[in-house]
């Protein structure tokens, strides 16, 4: 059982979703979540208040719950943490908040492009290959979270022609509109695939839930080969067209729990219409069983292969980073502005399924305020000093050599540029 109670990240999975539309995407709401836990305890007052209702819980709850997750990583979905400073900025002013970010965390001074790019390869297994923001000399501190999976299915799926996953054309639905199979374009996607994949006879599980406002849907799962006691299972939920994508992603979270820490609530077959419904459809057929009460139930499910890749700003209203921001800011004693983004990559197979998420939030410096530049060129074309000084910093102190001229020039007589002028001087100098 996790650590992280379903029903906060549920509601943050709702306003991320929601704020991302109904079109083709993938998330994680939990990687985002991680980032908002991090930093809430750095946040007071009016910040303190607003993340406890973002994160659904008060931050001090939020952030024991988010170094219980990162300090005891799953093997099955590793995971990694980050907080950086510009060098140059004063760390004291974080001391407080900063002792207390998970033992896992890693903390030191911001990478650059190259370090933070390597950053989000290195923990998604290859998956995401860049950082999802540019750093800039505004940057003053910098949170990554990532997560990563990559799983074979403990037993692979069947092939079957794509014309299994539906008739072509709209399916009514029980309001009596017209809307396409499958909830996509029209023509429906059994039209559109040469081939889908089915759940095997065993190994996979499949049922028909009653979720709410998004009514009877029908669930699959895939079960990971687990790895030292630990497993991964992908649920995917289908309900009638009609039902808007925020009521099935919210079906999906609140089966999440029951799906792997116990037997779902079911409904029976043999209370459903037989035919064909938005769901699928539904047969009977005499058959030799051992069932007790001589009613046996058979599903099988039939999916499309799917991959997508995004990039999502988590900056608008209701996300808790802009709170993080100021939060940030008055432990700096400065007002700071914030970027947050996430990037993403999944692809769900016949033999297995692989994801991966970084996120990324910047406290930055404000603009200044509008003022007048001089700028200058200084040209040196008339006879001038040249001093050549050491510098000595071994040993963790200023040594004899330090700020000592070893060559000084006066420059009365300057000459072309020749080719031979290397950037590295060779033996022969």
């Amino acid at each position: 059982m996790t650590t992280l109670p379903y029903a906060p990240l549920a509601r943050y999975a709702a306003r991320l979703h929601a704020d991302l539309g109904d079109r083709h995407h993938v998330a994680s709401p939990l990687g985002a979540w991680l980032l908002l836990a991090l930093a809430a305890p750095a946040a007071t007052g009016a910040q303190r208040a607003e993340l406890a209702e973002v994160l659904g819980v008060d931050g001090a709850v939020a952030a024991q719950a988010a170094a219980a997750l990162l300090d005891r990583p799953h093997p099955l979905v590793p995971s990694a943490t980050a907080v950086w400073h510009r060098p140059g900025t004063d760390p004291a002013r974080l001391a407080g908040w900063w002792d207390g970010l998970p033992r896992s965390t890693a903390t030191g001074p911001l990478p650059d492009r190259a370090g933070l790019d390597a950053w989000a390869r290195e923990h998604t297994l290859g998956l995401v290959d860049r950082f999802p923001l540019t750093v800039s000399p505004r940057v003053l501190l910098a949170l990554a979270s990532a997560l990563a999976t990559r799983i074979s299915w403990a037993t692979p799926f069947d092939l079957v022609p794509g014309a299994a996953l539906g008739p072509d054309g709209p399916t009514r639905t029980d309001a009596g509109t017209a809307r396409p199979a499958g909830g996509g374009a029209p023509g429906g996607w059994a039209g559109r695939l040469t081939r889908a994949l089915r759940s095997p006879e065993h190994g996979h599980r499949a049922w028909i839930a009653a979720a709410g406002p998004a009514g009877d849907v029908a669930v699959h799962a895939a079960e990971a080969v687990e790895r030292d006691g630990a497993g991964l299972v992908v649920l995917s939920v289908l309900a009638d067209p009609a039902v808007p994508p925020a009521d099935v992603l919210a079906a999906g979270y609140a089966l999440a729990g029951a799906a792997v820490d116990g037997e779902p609530a079911r409904r029976s077959l043999f209370d459903l219409p037989l035919g064909t419904g938005p769901l699928g459809t539904l047969r009977e057929e005499p058959v030799r069983t051992a069932a007790r009460d001589g009613r046996e139930e058979r599903h099988r499910a039939v999916l499309p292969c799917w991959s997508a890749r995004d990039e999502h700003d988590l900056t608008a209203p209701g996300l808790g980073f802009a709170a993080v921001g100021r939060a940030l800011g008055g432990l700096l004693g400065i007002d700071v502005g914030v970027e947050a983004r996430q990037a993403t990559v999944a692809h769900y197979g016949r033999y297995g399924f692989e994801a991966a998420a970084v996120t990324g939030a910047f406290a930055l410096t404000s603009l200044p305020p509008e003022g007048v530049r001089r700028s200058a060129e200084w040209r040196f074309g008339h006879p001038y000093a040249v001093l050549a000084v050491a510098t000595d910093r071994r040993d963790g102190g200023t040594g004899p050599w330090h700020g000592l001229p070893v060559f000084s020039a006066w420059v009365a007589e300057p000459r072309e540029p020749v080719d031979t002028d290397l950037a590295d001087p060779v033996e022969s100098w």
